[in-house]
């Protein structure tokens, strides 16, 4: 090869070296930064595509856990409720049955005739306030429970709203009941019993309901999950790896700073042809 002082082709060949090294721990260091090996488009734009998207149904997967959530407590609040409802209707009943003994003497049954209407008004008092988050399952007109189940929000589950008021089909005991006589009280006996069964009937349909949203709850939670972990298996870096990798081109670049240096003495031993 020539001598010349114009044109050092072993320095250039050193730079090169030495700038490959320099863009490989550039590249290593983002790594550990980051914690990511796809950080951006730039690194891969294949695999940061596909993790965007997976991104995305999980961030749709998240919206379907706070409705799953909502829905949970209004149905709780609407079970809480029901559960009230039939504890007074079983009281009422007890009153009403002790208001058909024909030998009971006048303050005895005005007393649990009294009792009997206190009761039955807790029953509109507590149906009326069984609310939540602005949603009312279990009073006249109420309404359905719904809750999303997918990231598209396409699907859902509906919890049918269940009418526990005086004024509704379930509960057959009218708001202006009265066991003032042992007829009144026999009527009203009947009328408890219908009551009681349909009240059960539809505390059931609500157990049902919060059953299948906290399986639905808990299939997201795993499937939200399991995505996670996919994403990670795709973009995430091997700390490990890179960390022995960092040392690698550490020692690398200071070689190729020597190297580079020896390069550029090579110019000045052409001095030595003119002594």
């Amino acid at each position: 090869m020539a001598f010349s002082v114009n044109t050092n082709a072993g320095a250039f060949l050193a730079l090169q070296n030495l700038n490959k090294t320099s863009s490989g721990l550039s590249e290593v260091q983002g790594r550990i930064n980051t914690g990511l090996k796809v950080a951006s488009a730039k690194d891969n734009a294949a695999t940061f595509a596909i993790a965007q998207k997976l991104r995305g149904d999980v961030a749709g997967l998240n919206a379907v856990k706070g409705s799953l959530d909502r829905a949970s407590s209004t149905l709780d609040v609407a079970i809480a409720a029901g559960e009230a409802v039939s504890d007074l209707l079983i009281e009422l009943k007890e009153k009403a049955v002790a208001a058909k003994d024909t030998g009971l003497d006048t303050a005895s049954r005005t007393s649990l005739n009294d009792d009997f209407k206190q009761l039955r008004d807790q029953i509109t008092s507590i149906v009326s306030n069984a609310e939540f988050n602005g949603t009312n399952n279990v009073k006249n007109g109420g309404s359905a429970i719904v809750a999303i189940t997918n990231d598209t929000g396409g699907n859902t589950i509906t919890v049918a709203a269940q009418d526990l008021s005086l004024t509704g089909s379930k509960v057959t005991l009218t708001a202006a009941q009265t066991i003032g006589t042992a007829t009144l009280a026999s009527v009203a006996v009947t009328n408890l019993e219908s009551s009681i069964a349909n009240v059960n009937t539809a505390l059931s349909a609500l157990g049902s309901g919060s059953n299948r949203l906290d399986l639905q709850r808990s299939f997201v939670n795993k499937l939200s999950d399991s995505i996670e972990v996919g994403i990670g298996n795709l973009v995430d870096a091997d700390l490990a790896k890179e960390s022995a990798n960092l040392q690698a081109l550490q020692v690398k670049q200071q070689l190729g700073l020597q190297a580079l240096s020896i390069a550029n003495q090579a110019p000045s031993t052409v001095l030595g042809l003119f002594r």
